[in-house]
């Protein structure tokens, strides 16, 4: 309880639902929730590409399960209709930036590639177009960066807005699914289904209070899509007592 109050003073605007033992990175994101809790989280973002959205969509039905989607603004306005869909089907639908910027640089961390008014404006963009859909920022709290790479300036920024900012939980390679076929740095989905699995066997923990971060997504350069995986993973998890967490 301790904790819990020194977090609350540190993070006051946090909703009720983020008041629970999160962990946090160095840079101040969240990235795993409850550990004692056979709870995890799966979230989909998506910038370009959607062609996985009609995969998801049933097998989430199917299995019952309700997931947390991050689009761009770029996103809310090429797939408005999908959106919509989402939200109406209980999904948690928020923000991940208006153009998928690149706040900060790959290599020195710390050295900003956007000013805060420039970050603020994208984030404004991105939210109103999230409005525009029938989802307005009160209910769109939760913040995943683009391309999840950032420093403690972004995430206190993040935070003046009233945004509770998060990250995927590090540990598996589910994220690099929208790595294309000819890329150094492809993993196939027999490969990222199979490190999730691999994961879980390993950690005291297993996956509880996992961020499981993939796409909606990955266009034409990748024929290996993973969405297609997400089924046979809801219901392997499932089988080994997992239940599905939903953010609000």
């Amino acid at each position: 309880m301790r904790r819990l109050a020194f977090l609350f003073l540190l993070f006051p605007f946090l909703p009720l639902s983020a008041q629970e033992p999160w962990m946090y990175d160095p840079y101040g994101a969240i990235v795993r929730g409850d550990t004692s809790r056979s709870t995890l989280y799966l979230v989909f973002t998506g910038h370009e590409y959607a062609e996985g959205a009609g995969v998801l969509c049933r097998t989430l039905k199917r299995e019952k399960v309700a997931a947390a989607f991050f689009f761009t603004g770029d996103f809310c306005r090429r797939y408005p209709r999908l959106v919509r869909k989402l939200k109406r089907r209980g999904h948690y639908t928020g923000a991940h930036s208006d153009k998928h910027l690149l706040y900060n640089d790959w290599l020195q961390r710390d050295s900003l590639l956007v000013t805060k008014e420039q970050f603020l404006e994208d984030l404004r963009q991105n939210r109103a177009a999230l409005a525009a859909l029938g989802i307005p920022p009160e209910e769109t709290r939760w913040f995943i960066p683009p391309y999840e790479w950032y420093n403690r300036a972004i995430v206190e920024w993040s935070r003046e807005e009233g945004l509770v900012f998060f990250n995927y939980t590090p540990g598996t390679l589910s994220h690099a699914d929208y790595t294309t076929d000819e890329a150094s740095s492809y993993r196939s989905s027999a490969e990222i289904y199979q490190s999730i699995l691999a994961y879980e066997a390993r950690d005291p923990n297993g996956l509880n209070g996992f961020f499981l971060l993939s796409h909606i997504g990955a266009g034409p350069g990748r024929t290996d899509k993973f969405y297609k995986w997400i089924g046979p993973l809801i219901r392997e998890l499932k089988r080994r007592g997992y239940g599905f967490g939903a953010l609000e």
